[in-house]
């Protein structure tokens, strides 16, 4: 059975897109079959991956407002995974699709028609939690939540479990929580631990584990348009998210 896992978070900056594409990568080196979604305006996952996202006539917005097929706008990044692009156009999109039916719905529905050619469907929602956010809640039968280890940084999360319990309860009972990813983790701070001992004790949600080390390498990927795995095989955060991908496989 396809696993299809949002990750997300309405903050920006907690390392959503770093996630997925490494998760990504890490996963294809584990002999699975991976489909990565950008469902956000930026197109930060798809030009991180290599591909302009300027460049591109056919994106998940023709997709969701059932323009095109999945088929049409996919494509094949140079890790090895494939890829439901994403660029400007899907700002306007979203704006369509808020007076749209089934508009929750829409990215379940054309995500099937190709589930059965992936193990694994990971999806990069936008830093909001609006439509596109919940319609990826609603194509998904997980979420992983990226978290950067500073106190500012889960204050969102209450808002973000909210949304998904209301999405639960509501479109897709199905939904569960992986938990939260420590991520931009500075192991030899007491800040650091004090946050995932604070989001244990409030949250009452499981932290994955390792937790994503803090650094450069991670910034630099994106300019080769490869995720770290590709551009620094042995460092210590491609590592990371290998033993997150393997945990995800274990279940």
């Amino acid at each position: 059975m396809t696993q299809t896992l949002a990750v997300a978070n309405q903050k920006g900056g907690v390392a959503k897109t770093t996630t997925v594409a490494s998760l990504g990568a890490a996963l294809i080196e584990l002999k699975q079959r991976v489909l990565l979604v950008d469902l956000d305006p930026q197109g930060c996952l798809t030009f991180s991956l290599g591909i302009d996202p300027e460049d591109l006539d056919v994106t998940v917005a023709e997709v969701l407002l059932g323009t095109k097929k999945p088929d049409d706008a996919i494509v094949v990044t140079d890790d090895g995974m494939h890829l439901l692009p994403a660029n400007i156009t899907l700002a306007q999109a979203e704006e369509t699709l808020v007076s749209r039916t089934g508009r929750e719905q829409r990215l379940r529905v054309a995500l099937d028609k190709v589930a059965a050619d992936y193990d694994w469907i990971i999806i990069d929602c936008p830093p909001t939690l609006g439509v596109l956010t919940v319609g990826a809640l609603s194509a998904s039968n997980k979420v992983l939540i990226p978290l950067q280890c500073e106190t500012l940084s889960h204050r969102g999360v209450g808002q973000l479990l909210d949304t998904i319990h209301d999405v639960n309860q509501y479109i897709n009972p199905t939904l569960e929580i992986v938990g939260v990813l420590p991520t931009l983790f500075d192991g030899r701070t007491r800040h650091s631990q004090a946050v995932l001992e604070a989001i244990r004790e409030t949250y009452d949600l499981p932290v994955v584990t390792p937790p994503i080390p803090k650094t450069i390498r991670f910034a630099e990927a994106p300019a080769i348009g490869r995720s770290i795995l590709g551009t620094s095989r042995t460092h210590k955060g491609a590592e990371a998210y290998r033993q997150v991908a393997a945990g995800l496989l274990e279940g």
